[in-house]
């Protein structure tokens, strides 16, 4: 198999991909899966829709061979996809992966968290958007309980798989008061809090740029409380902002897709649970890798299909965003992951 990375037309490798390995959840956040359209008839996936480990597996090999070296599993939860241990023992094993990642919200995280490090799971990513059960259980709308996230949180800890990187979504009027609680609970762990902005993904969430609270905002109110310095980037790519306090109590990140795009340095390819490679989060449609893989290709030619994909790219969505781009159709967050 070929090894040469390829570049999309603006310049960028693909080095991130993200694999939705279910598009069900069992929040229904109101910025991503609200009620009112992921309700009890809402059809999801029918199972043989669904890509199978083997089949992940070989869409990874062949990303690697491309130039992929951090993969992510994401969903809608993705610990809702029963055996997922299994398939992270198998991605742990392809040569060339360098950081193997989780998403999730930590609902199912606590007992699972020591057989998905054993089968090779490097770090997690937790959603948690308030400390305070009010707020979050308003956001999550099916009354969890932000006790079982940060038990989530310790159990990912005690098996090795930090440091944990905690996602906030923040939207006006609706969780801001969070940022300073969600600061000083962390500060001095090794946990790191992203605050991101509330993005226009998709259509259900009824996204307004009035609910974005800037990343500058917010920036300014954590450093009003306890003063922060810029840190550099770790790689090209990264989408979080790092500051670190001052007073060497550990560091935030924020993530300004609206107020601050960073479509220039992208490096990310999203793969849906049914096989659907996209190539931006805000695309208004994928790439049918599964009708590849399942017509019998070589994986030679499954590299070749994704090679083809990549080299044609030129999104960059939130450096163009305007009213009109805005109201285009858009996939929805729940299918393809953050």
């Amino acid at each position: 198999m070929m090894t040469a990375a390829p570049l999309d037309l603006l310049g960028r490798p693909m080095h991130d991909l993200r694999i939705s390995v279910t598009d069900r959840c069992n929040f229904r956040c109101v910025y991503c899966m609200p009620k009112e359209v992921f309700g009890r008839d809402h059809a999801f996936l029918p199972r043989a829709e669904i890509l199978d480990f083997e089949e992940i597996e070989r869409i990874v090999r062949a990303s690697v061979a491309l130039g992929v070296r951090k993969v992510r599993l994401t969903g809608g939860e993705p610990l809702i996809r029963r055996n997922l241990d299994a398939l992270v023992g198998m991605l742990a094993a392809v040569d060339g992966v360098e950081d193997l990642t989780l998403t999730t919200n930590a609902s199912l995280l606590a007992p699972r968290a020591s057989a998905l490090a054993a089968a090779g799971l490097h770090r997690v990513t937790i959603s948690l958007d308030a400390l305070d059960d009010a707020t979050f259980q308003r956001m999550n709308d099916v009354g969890f309980p932000v006790a079982r996230v940060l038990e989530g949180i310790a159990a990912a800890e005690a098996a090795g798989l930090g440091p944990v990187k905690v996602n906030t979504v923040i939207q006006r009027g609706m969780n801001e008061h969070a940022v300073l609680a969600l600061a000083e609970h962390f500060r001095g762990t090794e946990t790191t809090v992203r605050f991101i902005e509330y993005m226009d993904v998709g259509h259900s969430n009824g996204w307004r740029l009035d609910d974005v609270v800037p990343a500058a905002e917010i920036v300014a109110a954590v450093d009003a409380r306890w003063p922060l310095e810029p840190v550099d980037a770790e790689y090209r790519g990264e989408v979080a902002r790092r500051y670190r306090y001052r007073d060497g109590g550990g560091e935030i990140g924020v993530i300004s897709s609206v107020t601050q795009p960073f479509c220039g340095d992208c490096t990310r390819a999203r793969l849906s649970a049914d096989g659907q490679l996209f190539t931006c989060l805000f695309a208004t449609s994928g790439h049918d890798v599964r009708a590849v893989v399942r017509s019998g290709a070589t994986d030679v030619d499954l590299a070749e299909a994704l090679r083809a994909i990549w080299t044609d790219r030129s999104d960059r969505y939130s450096e163009l965003r305007t009213l009109e781009t805005v109201k285009q159709p858009k996939v929805e967050m729940s299918f393809i992951g953050g």
